[in-house]
């Protein structure tokens, strides 16, 4: 993922399609410190961990995305999710039913995997939320 300014700004205004207004994203890499910085101040240990793991495989598995709309649909979801999480506005929230519309099957294994060791964690009687 080697977005240059120019192209995330051509990208993100013919992605703008009038429904919501444009964000203005960060590049790559001060988006992964922000993402990071936010586990670091907002989340519980465990919590961090896990994060942390996921942010540094996502951004792995992107690397080398070309696509100008695959490059700005990720960075705008990382962005909104460091938002979430800076403002503690990710607690109790449900998942959307239009972005579990658009999972895949392997997406929504993961996710049902990660039901399971949550509600397993939470029977265990290891965390209070």
């Amino acid at each position: 993922m080697r977005p240059s300014s120019r192209l995330l700004a051509q990208a993100a205004a013919a992605s703008n399609n009038g429904l919501r207004p444009a964000l203005a994203l960060l590049p790559p890499i001060p988006l992964y410190r922000r993402l990071f910085r936010a586990h670091r101040k907002h989340l519980p240990s465990e919590m961090r961990l896990l994060g942390d793991e996921y942010i540094k495989a996502e951004f792995r598995a992107h690397r080398e995305t070309e696509n100008p709309a695959h490059i700005i649909g990720f960075l705008t979801e990382w962005q909104l999710y460091a938002q979430k999480i800076e403002g503690d506005a990710w607690k109790g929230e449900k998942l959307d039913p239009a972005k579990i519309e658009k999972m895949s099957d392997q997406q929504m294994g993961q996710l049902y995997e990660l039901m399971q060791a949550i509600r397993k964690r939470h029977e265990e009687g290891g965390s209070e939320e």
